[in-house]
């Protein structure tokens, strides 16, 4: 899946809001504002459960990695994510 399809599908699942569980949550992070080197993707199952974490790294930006983005686009897919937040803006390291 080439990257501007991915990053419009998970947009397209972000919009949707909060609609209740599970959840994933999605934060990047980087040394400065225009690259993000990590992705944090956090899976929420049930109001109160544990969350689970998932890192991915990259020494280029994140953001417009093919193989990062397609990778989030699958998660969300298996986890059968009700909702998806996605933190705005890249976070500093």
């Amino acid at each position: 899946m080439n990257v501007d399809k991915a990053k419009k599908r998970i947009e397209k699942q972000v919009k949707k809001g909060f609609k209740g569980y599970p959840q994933i949550s999605l934060e990047y992070f980087g040394k400065n504002v225009d690259c993000a080197t990590v992705v944090v993707v956090q899976f929420i199952l049930a109001e109160g459960a544990e969350v689970q974490e998932e890192r991915f790294v990259s020494e280029t930006d994140a953001r417009e990695s093919e193989v990062i983005q397609s990778a989030l686009v699958k998660i969300i897919e298996r986890a059968n994510a009700t909702s998806v937040i996605e933190i705005k803006g890249v976070s500093p390291l």
